[in-house]
């Protein structure tokens, strides 16, 4: 996985030593690398070898120089301060796979990559903390309790942090963490569940089409767009929205200890940080700094940051880089398309 590092100000003293050794070090080790390995490309491929053309050379400068800048990359890395708390990030809408749906819809979050994130850090021995940062207004329900148990089995402290949002499935991940902050402005909540259709069956009517299912089982096609939803087939999936809620809110009350009629009586809304907190659906308030200082109290040392992200490939980090500035460019234009609903015509989300 591609780490990168940045250190806390647990003291303006182990921030500078920090600073020095996690940024000018590898820099200056990179630099010397890749110089050393111009001059030797040089001499070698151009200025010596008479029999070889300028324009061969020139490439060969180039392709060497690139390399020993990598190796120099790599070198540099060894010479930074040992980490001891590992960072995650819950950013965006949480789904199986990593997708953005249509041109100008939000990019999902890769869950199965999140989990991978956490045990890599579980398993790193330099470890001893998990920082867990969330801005999510949450997404699928399976995919987000995932996360939620992979941060449950970290052995060590775990700390969860709210940015803008963290609502739904971002909660439900915030639960299993052993401590919950967010800022004032904040919004945290929204315990609830939510399944949904497109009703197109009117339409359907007027353009003159008719929806014919060949199904086994009563209900194997209840939801489909096309069909008009009968009252049983509603009492059946409404049914499967409360079974939800039921996990739902036996999670938030066992994890944050709560009852659930408090936890109930939220009604599925998001509260600022500052309301959540008298609730008891955050532990603290404060910025990062504040975090990262209260971890290097409980770790007993100056706390020093990793950031874990999945390794992407150059087309990968093309192609999302393409997206968000599509998004970004359409402003959502393109969600009222998002393709909510699956081959049956209904998801379930938090």
């Amino acid at each position: 996985m591609t780490e990168g590092t940045h250190v806390s100000r647990t003291s303006h003293d182990s921030e500078a030593v920090g600073t020095v050794e996690g940024t000018v070090v590898p820099l200056l080790v990179t630099a010397l690398v890749g110089l050393v390995g111009l001059v030797g490309a040089w001499y070698a491929f151009v200025s010596y070898p008479e029999s070889l053309s300028e324009l061969l050379g020139v490439l060969m400068v180039t392709v060497v120089t690139l390399v020993a800048l990598w190796l120099g990359s790599r070198l540099g890395g060894s010479f930074v301060t040992p980490y001891n708390v590992a960072e995650v990030a819950v950013e965006g809408p949480i789904a199986r796979e990593s997708k953005s749906g249509v041109p100008g819809s939000p990019i999902g979050l890769s869950a199965d990559d999140v989990v991978e994130q956490i045990e890599q850090a579980d398993a790193d021995p330099n470890v001893d903390a998990l920082l867990v940062k969330l801005n999510t207004p949450g997404g699928e329900i399976v995919p987000s309790a995932d996360i939620r148990l992979a941060a449950e089995s970290f052995d060590g402290p775990t700390v969860g942090y709210a940015t803008d949002v963290c609502a739904s499935g971002g909660y439900d991940i915030a639960v299993g963490c052993d401590e919950f902050w967010a800022r004032e402005g904040t919004l945290v909540g929204s315990i609830g569940v939510i399944g949904s259709r497109v009703n197109a069956h009117d339409l359907a009517e007027r353009l003159g089409l008719s929806y014919e299912g060949f199904t086994a089982g009563d209900y194997k096609d209840a939801g489909a767009p096309l069909k008009e939803l009968d009252p049983r087939e509603r009492e059946y999936l409404q049914g499967l929205v409360d079974d939800y809620y039921d996990q739902f809110v036996d999670t938030v009350a066992e994890g944050r200890d709560l009852d659930r009629d408090a936890v109930e009586d939220t009604e599925a809304r998001v509260f600022l940080g500052t309301d959540a907190l008298e609730r008891d659906l955050v532990d603290e308030l404060g910025t990062r700094e504040d975090v990262e200082d209260a971890l290097a109290e409980r770790l007993d040392e100056s706390v020093v940051v990793r950031e874990f992200e999945p390794v992407r490939s150059l087309r990968d980090r093309v192609q999302i880089g393409a997206e968000r500035a599509t998004y970004a460019f359409g402003s959502g234009l393109a969600s009222a398309f998002d393709g909510d609903a699956d081959a049956a015509g209904l998801r379930f989300r938090r």
